[in-house]
């Protein structure tokens, strides 16, 4: 469980380990020889695709305590990502929102777009209230110091609602930034409309975040979640 008055005002919370040492270790296991013909690109999307034993900490009983915690019982996972800053792979991430959701194909409704295909997969940008039904948890597989290019976060921001990414800039305070360090095991819980960023990593190690996307809800007309 987190604190729920604290997520809601701030728009994130770290949480204690959620997962035992082996089970961690059993999760790299898993993603290891997938991840490696992607070691130069950082990252995999819909790795659940390609692993589908990482269910398993999708379903967590932890995690599902938080997931239904900040959503409800019928909230569902809607898209996975693997990622891992390593020495091929070392970028820089702008202060963005997270505002595009995976779909099964494309069906031009309102207020749904822009649309576009990132590998083979359909993305789309919802309309805000879907995003407000959405949470996200980042569990970390591995230390995340701030050497390590741990994600920096503005808390409150995703108060703002959708953002223009020309005027981002203008919401931009770096004093008000906090860098959320973990150890293996602690996840970070956040919505996706809040204000993120991280920096390349100054000692380049492995970094591997399991990236979940959970939500609630059908969408309108007739469009499908990519993973219902």
């Amino acid at each position: 469980m987190i604190d729920i008055e604290q997520f809601e005002r701030e728009g994130f919370v770290m949480t204690p380990s959620l997962f035992s040492s082996a089970e961690i270790a059993h999760a790299i296991s898993l993603i290891e020889v997938p991840a490696s013909p992607d070691a130069r690109r950082g990252g995999i999307r819909d790795i659940m695709h390609r692993v589908p034993e990482l269910r398993g900490i999708a379903d967590h009983a932890a995690v599902r305590s938080i997931v239904e915690q900040v959503l409800d019982p019928n909230a569902f996972v809607v898209r996975s990502t693997l990622f891992d800053k390593t020495e091929a792979a070392n970028w820089k991430v702008p202060w963005h929102q997270d505002l595009t959701i995976a779909v099964h194909s494309r069906r031009d409704t309102e207020g749904y777009g822009p649309w576009s295909t990132k590998e083979g997969i359909t993305h789309v940008q919802p309309p805000t209230e879907v995003l407000a039904r959405m949470v996200t948890v980042r569990i970390h597989l591995d230390p995340c110091p701030v050497t390590n290019g741990a994600l920096r976060v503005l808390p409150g921001t995703h108060k703002l609602g959708r953002l223009n990414q020309n005027y981002i800039d203008s919401h931009i305070d770096e004093a008000r930034a906090i860098t959320c360090t973990a150890q293996p095991g602690e996840a970070l819980v956040m919505r996706p409309l809040l204000l993120h960023a991280s920096s390349p990593s100054a000692i380049p190690g492995h970094r591997r975040v399991v990236h979940f996307d959970f939500a609630t809800g059908a969408l309108d007309n007739g469009l499908v979640w990519r993973m219902r």
